[in-house]
């Protein structure tokens, strides 16, 4: 399996204070953020070379991000790997043994295609891997 870094998922508490430090204090471009009430959570990237940063704040309580932030505070929360053939990535990782959160592509940002590994099977990192749309960039 060929994968590429994509993006890192970090955690906040409060996005407009992470921008503080993101934006002015580094300097970074920043985009528009956007709601994802699927997943209850207000995202904002940041390019930062040939990957991103995404900055998650909770929007509902009951979302992954407000219970990582409960238990954890604030920080990385997952890593995304860009994959060409994500349900092949998966048939191979199950038939490895490998413990996945998802076992079948479920729809995610612009159309792309995601899954996530258990961090129990990645030393403790949360990995989405993901496809991207048809004719899409990654």
């Amino acid at each position: 399996m060929k994968a590429t870094l994509d993006h890192i998922g970090i955690a906040v508490a409060d996005l407009q204070a992470a921008l503080v430090f993101y934006r002015d204090a580094l300097g970074l471009e920043v985009s528009a953020p956007h709601d994802v009430p699927s997943e209850g959570v207000r995202a904002t990237f940041v390019p930062v070379g040939q990957a991103t940063l995404e900055l998650l704040e909770a929007t509902a309580d009951t979302s992954a991000i407000a219970t990582f932030v409960s238990r954890h505070g604030p920080g990385i929360h997952h890593l995304t790997l860009v994959v060409d053939d994500l349900q092949a990535a998966l048939d191979q990782l199950k038939a490895r043994g490998v413990r996945l959160v998802d076992e079948t592509p479920r729809a995610g940002a612009n159309g792309s295609a995601v899954a996530f590994i258990h961090p129990s099977a990645a030393q403790g990192v949360l990995i989405e891997l993901k496809q991207a749309a048809p004719g899409g960039s990654r």
